[in-house]
């Protein structure tokens, strides 16, 4: 429990109907009784008050919630205070509550304070800020299931196997002597494997649905004046980007967030990529390539009205050297004459970008709820796919002396491997090992 006061306004720094202030500490309290004049509050019961500033003058009528320490999200006292909308009014009241021995908070410390307290793990409190930043409803569901454990409860089943094995291999090292189950490394192996399918399963379907989390971005590729910043004008329904027949028109990306279905996406308007000497066109067309790299979805163009061409080629050479991203091909500008030879392009949408997309919209709505239904655990961040994979990695790395029975060294790749899965929720407490140790074999006698 800390011994200052925090404060922060929780709502957006807006006008609106309504501003919430929030305050935790062990001063909370007294500092809503005084702003608001009472002699209590009852918790967890909204109180319609007046709060006065510290000359006595009336500053607004609000709600304040009180929730008494440790039945909070803190886990300390908090108090919300639920004035009327507007950043001067709001302002006014987040200044006469750092008059009363509060200070302002740091970013995150609310739920800092909270996972300090034990009220959250730490992959609980990156849901909660995943939740804010959700860019699909799919993603907000699957983050709701985040926040009531389900994460948790698949790190604490990988810890308590991984504890098991730790247990039994320690006992194995420091009590020979004792009866001790003959099949225990037999036991160990199947625990091992078991351990291993799971980490992968999880660590597969986490990669493969990324942009349900971090949002998916769509790249459109094509050679120079194929029609690729019309049909982003078009997504757009605005004109975003320049066009003209002057094939480069474009030297940079541009990007922008549109909706499609329940998907919030960026989508990237890439460079012309072609042969140039212009350096300014050259920067364009390697950020094209890099905007290509870091797309879950390419869109790449070419022109019906033009003969396949050297760089048409190239656009398709790409797309072979991107197998592992979602690729529709569109053959644009269908309204004029037929020249291009689609015979080397399969699974292709015919459109205009200046009549009608439809049937480009919904093969990207397609993917996208394709790669969003999903019932299978996945983790939520980079951090989280980094603890798996250096679990794994030292779950591997123990193999081969457990084979050669050199136990010691077994231990300590599990110990790593303990370590970098419960980084995901809690810092492992070798406390647990030894509970288990000599709880479950009563060693010591």
């Amino acid at each position: 429990m800390y011994d200052d006061t925090i404060v922060a306004i929780a709502t957006a720094n807006a006008m609106g109907s309504i501003s919430i202030i929030r305050v935790s500490g062990s001063n909370a309290l007294q500092i809503a009784l005084k702003i608001s004049k009472k002699d209590k509050l009852q918790t967890r019961l909204a109180t319609l008050s007046s709060l006065y500033d510290s000359s006595n003058e009336l500053i607004d009528e609000a709600l304040i919630l009180y929730f008494k320490a440790p039945h909070s999200f803190t886990g300390e006292d908090i108090v919300e205070f639920q004035c009327h909308g507007g950043i001067v009014i709001t302002n006014i009241i987040l200044n006469e509550i750092l008059k009363l021995d509060a200070r302002l908070a740091n970013a995150g410390e609310f739920s800092k304070r909270a996972f300090l307290n034990n009220k959250i793990d730490l992959s609980k409190a990156e849901a909660i800020s995943k939740i804010i930043q959700a860019t699909s409803e799919d993603g907000v569901k699957l983050l709701a299931r985040q926040l009531k454990g389900e994460l948790s409860t698949f790190v604490n089943e990988i810890r308590a196997d991984l504890l098991y094995i730790l247990a039994y291999t320690e006992v194995s090292i420091d009590y020979a002597e004792e009866d001790l189950p003959k099949d225990i490394l037999k036991q160990i192996n199947s625990k091992i494997k078991i351990t291993i399918i799971k980490l992968c399963s999880t660590l597969e379907a986490s990669k493969r649905r990324e942009g349900l989390i971090e949002g998916f971005k769509i790249c459109i590729i094509g050679k120079a004046n194929v029609g690729k910043s019309s049909l982003l004008n078009k997504l757009l329904n605005f004109n975003r980007a320049i066009t003209s027949q002057v094939a480069g028109t474009t030297r940079d990306t541009i990007e922008e967030f549109i909706k499609i279905g329940t998907h919030l996406i960026k989508i990237v308007d890439t460079a012309g990529i072609r042969h140039s000497d212009n350096v300014i066109e050259q920067l364009g067309i390697k950020k094209s390539l890099e905007a290509i790299e870091q797309s879950d979805i390419i869109v790449a163009l070419f022109d019906n009205n033009s003969l396949c061409d050297e760089e048409d080629k190239n656009i398709l050479s790409l797309l072979k050297n991107n197998k592992d991203k979602h690729i529709i091909k569109v053959i644009n500008k269908i309204d004029l004459k037929t020249k291009f030879d689609t015979s080397n392009i399969q699974n292709y949408i015919k459109l205009s970008t200046k009549t009608n997309i439809q049937a480009l919209i919904q093969s990207i709505q397609d993917i996208l709820d394709m790669n969003s239904h999903t019932n299978e655990m996945i983790l939520i961040s980079k951090r989280q796919i980094i603890s798996v994979e250096e679990t794994l990695k030292n779950i591997e790395h123990s193999k081969e002396p457990l084979l050669t029975g050199e136990l010691e060294f077994f231990s300590y790749y599990i110990t790593q491997a303990l370590e970098n899965i419960s980084n995901i929720t809690r810092p492992y407490d070798n406390e647990q090992m030894l509970d288990l140790m000599f709880g479950e074999f009563c060693l010591g006698k």
